[in-house]
């Protein structure tokens, strides 16, 4: 049987490339995610919206619950992995940071030529990835067999259900079995082959789905969910033919393989294959994982088990459209954060010069994104309440404008700043909370998963408020799990700074100036004047509602001008003359030019 040993690596002389900050490496590699999360999160919505023209209710409310289906398995199988696997550091961590000839697919396999990361510590990856298959067999036929006894007449009569949701798990399956790829590419920031593979697969999916609806309408074929799961289906094949093309040729380059194999018959390994300390720190997260699971899909389990099939399809069109700028840039952002936060020192680690510039370096990067985060927030709960219902009737048309869709969406404009606020802290507390403190973390979301379950049985039984009382119910726990992660962070900023000049976290660094959230207020009243009739708009309510949105952008543009300029990278900067005169940089190199010039 091979086997890899710890000294098998490949070595290059040649001397390294210019080398970026760790910060200025996290931002390209955030930008460049964020790039083609919206590439393919458009591509998506702009399928979906000719899909609702074909859809109703019901069945939409049928395909998102096979969606969670897969998402379920999906997550309790690999996402403590990939948690765990954040933590695991090459040898040479700060090379692979380094980035020769640009991005893409082809510059991956340059930048793998150059030996980033041993054998050892690809195929301890490899090996520990595998692990999310094996999970996911049994829970596939565990979940496939209890939506099946727990589902209502109604679903059970859904044309070609059954195929479906065989088709549903067996893409699921396939997704799993490109774990190992995907955690080498992950490893070796190979972001090109990651976002080819993701936008391919996307494109394969929306193209499979949209063809097959189209043609069952025009046939006049009742195929009930199929489309979807032949859509699902030609994703994961996709998938697993882009990253074995990409990710097999870097892993023979490197001695190792996408199969499991042997490392070291140590005890550092178990069964010669899997490294201990990964293991402990996945067992670790795998609690949490369904804690937050049950959390951040609660509201979507108990709507599966308690509304009707066509207040699901309400509710799933709403929490689309809401969630999408929360799927297309926070989620982005949030896994390149880490890559930053994961180089943070521990409490323990005694200060240092490097140590409190890392620091230094987080706390910045953390202010900045969450006064960005701020300014989002400010537009969605200004714009989207008023806006929604006629953006609902021009996108899904007028039969969705009757349902529960627009008081849900309306509602989730104000659900949009706890989901980012929450997401950058937790992500913070993922890539430097030790065992104990994630245990603590994990017993503080039992508490929270009492109170969401709490308050959820309130909204709905006793309120009366449908689904946008699971609306409510998802905003006291998301301000239950900022209060637990923002507690976090200053302590574990008061413990690491050792009087090394790092500070604590600033409210005032974050929030909008009081003349954007004037302007915010004046265009949300504008809005709620113009549009008092819902719905039922003409175009000139339209026009005057577009005027009001431009000039309140252009207003808070003006008003956070500072903040603005100091987000752009330098780099683009330095390759874009007008940015140069946009921030300044120009200027004061001419006036320098022109003293030394006299």
């Amino acid at each position: 049987m091979a086997r890899v040993t710890a000294d098998s690596e490949q070595i290059d002389h040649a001397e390294p490339p210019h080398k970026r900050p760790v910060s200025s490496e996290s931002a390209l590699s955030a930008a460049f995610l964020v790039l083609n999360q919206i590439g393919t999160r458009a591509l998506t919505f702009a399928v979906n919206q000719l899909l609702l023209r074909y859809l109703s209710p019901k069945t939409y409310g049928v395909a998102t619950q096979l969606e969670l289906f897969s998402v379920s398995i999906l997550y309790f199988s690999r996402e403590s992995l990939r948690v765990a696997l954040q933590r695991q550091h090459g040898d040479d961590d700060s090379e692979k940071a380094e980035h020769v000839g640009g991005r893409g697919p082809e510059n991956d396999h340059r930048r793998s030529a150059l030996g980033h990361g041993t054998t050892r510590r690809i195929q301890e990856v490899v090996n520990i990835s595998h692990i999310a298959f094996g999970l996911g067999v049994p829970l596939t036929a565990f979940f496939a067999w209890l939506y099946l006894r727990s589902a209502n007449s109604v679903v059970l009569a859904t044309a070609h259900l059954h195929s479906s949701l065989y088709i549903y798990a067996l893409a699921t399956l396939l997704e799993l079995l490109i774990e190992p790829a995907f955690a080498v590419a992950k490893q070796q920031m190979l972001d090109g082959t990651r976002v080819w593979a993701e936008f391919r697969a996307s494109l394969t999916k929306c193209l499979v789905t949209c063809a097959t609806a189209i043609w069952a309408s025009r046939t006049g074929r009742d195929v009930g969910v199929l489309p979807f799961a032949m859509g699902q289906l030609s994703y994961a094949v996709v998938l697993n033919l882009v990253y074995v093309w990409n990710i097999v040729p870097i892993c023979t380059r490197n001695g190792a393989s996408l199969l499991s194999k042997t490392i070291n018959p140590n005890n550092m390994y178990f069964l010669s294959r899997f490294s201990r300390p990964l293991i402990t720190i996945a067992a670790t997260f795998y609690g949490q994982a369904i804690f937050n699971q049950i959390l951040t899909s609660g509201d979507s389990y108990l709507i599966a088990a308690l509304a009707t099939l066509p207040a699901q399809g309400a509710y799933a069109l709403a929490s689309n459209y809401g969630g999408l700028l929360a799927r297309m840039l926070f989620q982005p952002i949030e896994e390149a954060s880490r890559s930053l936060f994961g180089r943070l020192p521990t409490k323990d680690s005694p200060p240092t010069k490097s140590t409190n510039r890392i620091v230094q370096q987080a706390v910045a990067h953390l202010t900045n994104t969450l006064h960005f985060y701020s300014l989002l927030s400010l537009f969605a709960i200004s714009l989207g309440p008023p806006l929604s219902p006629p953006l609902l009737r021009t996108l899904a048309g007028a039969r969705w404008t009757v349902t529960e869709a627009p008081a849900v969406l309306a509602a989730y404009c104000y659900l949009i700043p706890l989901l980012a606020i929450n997401g950058i802290l937790e992500a913070f507390v993922s890539a430097v909370a030790t065992p104990a403190q994630i245990r603590a973390q994990s017993s503080w979301k039992m508490a929270q998963l009492c109170a969401f379950a709490g308050t959820s049985f309130i909204a709905l039984k006793i309120a009366y408020m449908d689904a946008p009382g699971l609306v409510v119910a998802n905003a006291v726990t998301m301000i239950s799990r900022i209060a637990w992660s923002w507690g976090f962070v200053q302590r574990y900023l008061g413990a690491t700074a050792g009087g090394g000049g790092v500070m604590g976290l600033k409210v005032s660094e974050m929030v909008p100036s009081v003349w954007s959230l004037a302007v915010g207020a004046a265009a949300r009243g504008c809005l709620s004047f113009t549009l008092d009739h819902g719905a039922d708009v003409g175009v000139g309510e339209l026009v005057q509602s577009a005027v009001t949105v431009a000039a309140y952008v252009v207003g808070v543009m003006f008003f956070e001008r500072h903040f603005l300029i100091s987000m752009i990278p330098e780099a683009a900067v330095d390759r874009l003359p007008i940015l140069q005169y946009v921030t300044g940089t120009r200027k004061d190199a001419d006036e320098k030019k022109s003293a030394t010039d006299l």
